[in-house]
């Protein structure tokens, strides 16, 4: 039996209705979870952090300043709390890449959120700096799946505008560089090309990670406040020291990024 056409044809831009609400909603599965894990209903910080990495999870849980939250319903994540300055933060490590950057994302506002900045490791396309250092994320490259499934096809995932500027602000006082600009979020990140990379340098693209085009996606559908950083500390294994973060695996610095982009919501919101 020969295939028709049509079964070569890839399914990613296929039946997508962007106004269609979804069947499985994140508020069903997370009555579900409280459900059978027999939880209490809690919400989550205001203020919530995405950690790729887990490095800042590790280095706080280490130090005795967080604490694990045994009412968060998350199937596949821990969440944990923790304060800076009299601020709350709950915060989810290792959800690396887009489409579980996303799954969670989904969960934490659902629970509460009202605020999500995530931090990740990136490879350096477009030299600023010497790594490490961070790029604010204004535009991401839609080279992933996720945020296909979330809105029209477009080129560019974008930083709410009105995030941008008290953002940009509130990160002059951070320790280490913070440069805004673009990056390539990608779901294969063994598969760097050369002509890949070529392609992102063309477009001044600074570096490559894989969460913020989905994310920014989702907020800009869900219309909730997200800010993406790129931690630019490597040049995708290129050199001999790359993957290097800094002090305390680069904690201290990402946690300085953090208090800037809560800073410059909370004066965003209170306006």
């Amino acid at each position: 039996m020969t295939d028709s056409p049509e079964s070569d044809s890839s399914p990613l831009l296929e039946a997508k209705e962007f106004d269609e609400s979804s069947v499985f909603t994140p508020e069903a599965l997370l009555e579900n979870a409280r459900r059978q894990k027999d939880l209490p209903e809690r919400s989550v910080p205001d203020i919530c952090v995405l950690d790729p990495d887990g490095d800042i999870v590790r280095h706080l849980t280490a130090a005795g300043a967080a604490r694990k939250d045994d009412a968060w319903p998350g199937y596949h994540t821990d969440l944990y709390r923790f304060k800076r300055n009299g601020v709350e933060f709950g915060i989810v490590g290792c959800a690396v890449g887009a489409s579980f950057a996303v799954l969670v994302a989904e969960q934490l506002f659902a629970a509460g959120c009202r605020f999500l900045v995530s931090v990740t490791s990136s490879g350096q396309i477009v030299p600023k700096d010497d790594p490490p250092y961070f790029v604010l994320i204004e535009r991401a490259l839609r080279d992933e799946g996720t945020s296909h499934h979330y809105d029209t096809p477009s080129r560019y995932a974008t930083l709410r505008d009105e995030l941008l500027a008290p953002v940009e602000a509130a990160c002059e006082s951070v320790s280490r560089p913070v440069y805004t600009g673009a990056t390539w979020t990608t779901d294969a990140p063994f598969r760097e090309t050369e002509t890949a990379i070529q392609r992102a340098e063309s477009e001044d693209i600074l570096a490559v990670e894989m969460e913020a085009a989905a994310l920014y996606t989702f907020a800009a559908v869900r219309e909730q406040p997200v800010v993406c950083f790129a931690h630019v500390t490597n040049q995708m294994g290129q050199t001999e020291e790359d993957f290097e973060k800094g002090e305390a695996d680069g904690t201290r610095d990402a946690l300085e990024v953090i208090d800037a982009a809560a800073t410059a919501w909370q004066s965003w919101f209170e306006q």
